[in-house]
């Protein structure tokens, strides 16, 4: 037999260079992960306000701009940090490409906005509720989140674009919900190549959450039918249990009017 590989997770075994870099990434995103969904908070505001009244005055406009700018230094901010803290930084970049090309793909930055999704994360594990409010909770803010994301991304790359349908902020809701459904009725599509990746985006999004729930689901309903079935196991016992006491409460019976002793 071929011996066994040590667990380096064992006691006693010190941890490796690779393990303390994943710890203290580990640690860095449990400090920023609260400050970094405030940021996405702002972003959020300063990106919707010029997308949602394109008639805003001069000065909203370009505190909203300045906004956005300062909020993707924040981000690139934290990209940097933990690129820094990490230990084996090539596989760090390969684990976060879709980090990465949020910070350098302005067309990619309403993404940010999915930050939000750590603070449900975070308010449902801290509340401990139960399995099927978990799953209302993340599929109505996960889609949500969506929805918002794609709505104001796709009106400010498609609107007074020629030969675009998606005009206003309303129909760019409507582009949001058809696509993350998956209906796709046709009437509005993207004519742009950031528009194109935008959609990709909702697309992939939607089809994770519909995942999602049906996974959980699922594992609710299996979770259902094994407690069903030990109930019934349960029952079952307790009847042959009292059946094989009336068998020998019978037997009793009858030994004792032969005039023999019960077996």
């Amino acid at each position: 037999m071929a011996p066994e590989t040590p667990d380096r997770h064992a006691v006693g075994t010190p941890p490796t260079a690779v393990d303390r870099g994943n710890d203290r990434v580990e640690r860095w995103e449990a400090r920023t992960e609260w400050p970094l969904v405030g940021v996405a908070v702002v972003f959020l505001v300063a990106y919707a306000v010029p997308v949602a009244y394109p008639d805003a005055p001069t000065d909203v406009r370009t505190l909203c701009g300045r906004l956005v700018g300062l909020t993707w230094a924040v981000f690139a901010a934290d990209y940097v940090g933990r690129l820094v803290v990490a230990q084996d930084r090539w596989r760090f970049v390969r684990r976060n490409l879709l980090d990465l090309a949020v910070v350098v793909l302005p067309m990619l930055r309403p993404l940010r906005l999915l930050m939000l999704v750590t603070a449900i994360h975070t308010i449902n594990r801290a509340s401990a509720g139960r399995l099927r409010g978990q799953v209302v909770v993340y599929a109505a803010a996960g889609s949500a989140l969506v929805v918002l994301a794609g709505a104001l991304a796709i009106t400010k790359v498609e609107r007074d674009v020629p030969g675009s349908a998606i005009a206003n902020l309303g129909d760019g809701f409507w582009w949001a919900l058809v696509t993350m459904t998956t209906v796709g009725y046709g009437d509005m599509y993207p004519v742009t190549v950031a528009g194109r990746i935008i959609a990709v985006g909702v697309m992939v999004g939607g089809m994770a959450l519909l995942g999602v729930v049906t996974a959980t689901l699922a594992s609710w309903l299996v979770q259902k039918v094994d407690e069903t079935t030990d109930e019934q196991h349960t029952a079952t016992r307790g009847q042959v249990e009292a059946l094989a006491a009336e068998v020998r409460a019978l037997r009793a019976e009858l030994a004792a009017r032969d005039g023999r002793l019960p077996e």
